[in-house]
């Protein structure tokens, strides 16, 4: 009944997911690949936690 208070926990990580891709994507063009290939392994941690969460949700 009261669903809508309850918090998305895969809303935080998608803010991070995306926080870290845009990281990812400053160092590219900067020209660090290493800090780049660093930063994409993180993002996609992120990207399977938010498949797991999302995927007990429904």
């Amino acid at each position: 009944m009261f669903g809508f208070f309850q918090r998305n926990p895969s809303k935080k990580l998608r803010k991070q997911y995306d926080l870290k891709l845009e990281q990812a994507m400053l160092a590219q063009r900067k020209g660090d690949i290493k800090t780049y290939s660093m930063l994409t392994a993180e993002a996609e941690e992120l990207w399977s936690e938010i498949e797991v969460i999302e995927s007990s949700q429904k």
